[in-house]
């Protein structure tokens, strides 16, 4: 089982399904500020799971699949403490909501790396 493959489809699929759930069963429920944060998660954790899932479909090793997974990890950091917060979390949760965002940007610096040395 490729392991990057299975936790990027799984990543997307959440991401799909958070997105309708925030879109339509918390409508109502989420202030205005709560819903900016879902609509940020939903908006990362998309582009993120898809490039996961290339990187894990691509059959390459090395620095390729760490930028999936630098990606599934971000995507989880970043997205899950604004989810969090968005359905009442502390507010300081969102402290470690940069560190999801560095792990991002370090996935695509890692892709970038891998393509020059192609490994």
């Amino acid at each position: 089982m490729n392991r990057l493959v299975f936790a990027a489809a799984l990543l997307g699929f959440l991401g799909v399904a958070l997105g309708a759930f925030g879109a339509h069963a918390l409508e109502a429920q989420l202030t205005e500020e709560a819903h900016g944060w879902w609509d940020t998660a939903t908006l990362y954790v998309l582009p993120h799971a898809a490039a996961a899932l290339a990187a894990g479909l691509s059959g390459r090793g090395g620095r390729t699949a760490l930028g999936g997974w630098l990606f599934v990890t971000g995507a989880v950091i970043f997205a899950g403490s604004l989810y969090a917060m968005a359905l009442g979390s502390p507010r300081w949760f969102g402290a470690i909501t940069p560190l999801g965002g560095l792990s991002l940007l370090a996935g695509w610096l890692t892709l970038v790396l891998s393509a020059l040395r192609k490994d």
